[in-house]
């Protein structure tokens, strides 16, 4: 394990050389329980409209299973890979929206839609032999663009890894998502030097309590550049500058990311003035056991 003194004396360039790629869990790419509890939402739906499969009269099996089940038109937009109740098409015979709520249903119409969307086809041709598993497909499709929203948090959950495994508890030794109000409320220490006179209600991803300090903690991977990097190196500089002056209090930043790269002369600048700047390998390296004391 790394003393404090080495800690203080490292190396920029060796430091970032470290950054990730990525940092995907196993669960980042696809939410199967989310995939899996959408499609059994409308499980007799779909294997009500299965009896089309196949069928030689399709538009006249159709109008009738409509008429009998008008639930099942809540599936239709699923098989189209949308999520909504309403949809708006047009051609040359004008535009309609179709409301699939399955109220004040005119199944000629609907039989229209499913003719020109090429739903009819991909039944009547059989080219596919069970909706409830076309869906599920469908659903794992769509779910891959949770993938941004999922990436955001990745850092976050990381790091919130670490601080359990280093004995830390939710709640009793550390908190998620505390406002700088919450914090004065909480141990009674003067933040404003960070809040503008408390003019700015700022929020850190973590804070951390320990007999004899407050770390509040933020959190960020960049797994690509952008601008935004160069103004996060910047406005942490401040905050790192700034927090230096409140008694009892500790701001710690943990990054990565090849993304960086691009803004590694601001992100250098911060490592300079900042000592607990931390990066993946120094979590892995049991940081925070080293420095929440």
């Amino acid at each position: 394990m790394k003393a404090m003194s080495d800690i203080m004396k490292r190396d920029f360039n060796k430091w970032i050389s470290g950054f990730r790629d990525s940092i995907a869990d196993y669960g980042y790419y696809i939410d199967f329980e989310k995939v899996y509890r959408n499609v059994d939402n409308v499980k007799i739906e779909l294997n009500i409209l299965n009896s089309l499969i196949g069928s030689k009269n399709i538009e006249n099996d159709f109008d009738a299973l409509i008429d009998k089940y008008p639930e099942v038109l809540k599936c239709i937009p699923l098989l189209l890979a949308v999520r909504a109740n309403e949809l708006y098409c047009q051609d040359e015979n004008g535009g309609v929206l179709y409301k699939f709520n399955a109220e004040g249903v005119e199944p000629e119409q609907y039989a229209y839609f499913m003719r020109r969307t090429g739903l009819f086809d991909l039944l009547e041709n059989h080219i596919v032999s069970s909706l409830l598993d076309y869906a599920t497909g469908v659903e794992t499709g769509l779910d891959s663009n949770g993938r941004k929203n999922r990436g955001g948090h990745l850092m976050e959950d990381l790091v919130e890894s670490f601080i359990k495994k280093a004995g830390f508890v939710k709640g009793e030794s550390y908190f998620k998502e505390v406002y700088i109000h919450q914090i004065t409320e909480m141990w009674g220490i003067d933040l404003s030097a960070i809040s503008n006179r408390g003019k700015m209600e700022k929020r850190f991803d973590f804070v951390v309590k320990t007999p004899g300090m407050i770390y509040g903690i933020e959190t960020n991977f960049y797994g690509s550049n952008g601008s935004k990097l160069n103004e996060t190196a910047r406005s942490y500089k401040t905050l790192a500058l700034e927090t230096d002056t409140i008694d009892g209090f500790t701001f710690v930043w943990f990054t990565d990311g090849k993304g960086w790269a691009s803004a590694r002369h601001n992100l250098e600048e911060t490592f300079d003035v900042m000592e607990h700047i931390y990066s993946i390998t120094d979590l892995e390296n049991s940081i925070i056991s080293e420095v929440f004391r």
